[in-house]
């Protein structure tokens, strides 16, 4: 297997083509083994595409370092997105890409350098997200993990999210609580979660616990998921930087909370792995 690696302001994916692996999926057992960080290549996760699609579009399957599947990641669409435009497999024009969390469209800008992605609408009703209990927007509620009450919102971009405002977003809060609140039973497909603070009416800062990878540098979808709850609840106007450790993305919200993603991508290099270290017995 061939990778092409990338990072989103510290948050690195593996790009594996059909075309440099005679179209196999890697399994649960390999996805672990290839993204572990000290017996593998290393990464937060593994971009499988592109994929044939009947419109012509680029398709994307995104795996999480624990082998599980993720509907929807900005970071790694806009990853993506770099790998396609540096093959030489998309051009200037825009193009879209089917991901299981929706299909979205994308513009390579600044000769690489920055990608933008329109993102599709958030939704905050709770059997789209999913959240347990009736139909309704999942807006200032409770809940309780470990030693604390939080109140927190709830928001789909494609994929799960848990936004938490706090006077100060720490990355402590997010490596004590993530864990716990990610697999809460109120949500049933487990979710992402963010600490949420406000900078201004143009800018807020978030820590992140990503579902099925962990504390991460930054995240994409957790920030149009943070951006269209703070506008929600009217901390934040319609452009917002979202400040993380790795760095800033930029959000813009339009009608209806259709989000458009802005951020930098960097190519690190281009790996084979060891056959043998995949197919080694070791219990990671």
């Amino acid at each position: 297997m061939r990778f092409h690696k990338y990072h989103a302001l510290g948050n690195d994916y593996l790009v594996l083509d059909p075309a440099d692996c005679a179209g196999k999926v890697p399994t649960v057992e390999e996805i672990v083994k290839i993204c572990h960080r000290h017996y593998g290549l290393g990464s937060d996760g593994i971009l499988f595409g592109p994929t044939l699609q009947p419109d012509g579009a680029f398709g994307l399957r995104i795996f999480n370092p624990d082998g599980s599947e993720a509907e929807k990641s900005g970071n790694g669409i806009r990853i993506f997105a770099r790998y396609l435009w540096d093959t030489k497999k998309a051009g200037d024009a825009p193009f879209k890409i089917h991901t299981p969390g929706g299909l979205v469209t994308c513009v390579v800008r600044e000769g690489g350098k920055r990608i933008t992605v329109d993102m599709g609408s958030v939704s905050f009703r709770a059997p789209k997200i999913p959240v347990t209990g009736p139909d309704r927007e999942v807006i200032g509620e409770k809940i309780t993990v470990l030693d604390r009450e939080f109140t927190f919102h709830a928001a789909t971009v494609g994929n799960p999210h848990c936004v938490i405002p706090v006077p100060e977003a720490t990355p402590e809060l997010a490596q004590k609580y993530g864990p716990h609140i990610e697999r809460h039973p109120l949500f049933p497909n487990r979710t992402n979660v963010q600490f949420l603070s406000a900078i201004d009416r143009n800018n807020i800062r978030i820590e992140i616990w990503e579902r099925g990878a962990g504390y991460t540098y930054a995240s994409g979808s957790s920030s149009s998921a943070s951006a269209a709850i703070a506008h929600k609840i009217g901390m934040v106007d319609r452009d917002v930087t979202v400040h993380m450790p790795g760095g800033v993305i930029e959000i813009g919200i339009g009608e209806g909370y259709a989000i458009t993603m802005t951020g930098p991508t960097t190519p690190v290099g281009v790996y084979a792995m060891n056959p043998e270290v995949i197919s080694q017995q070791v219990k990671l």
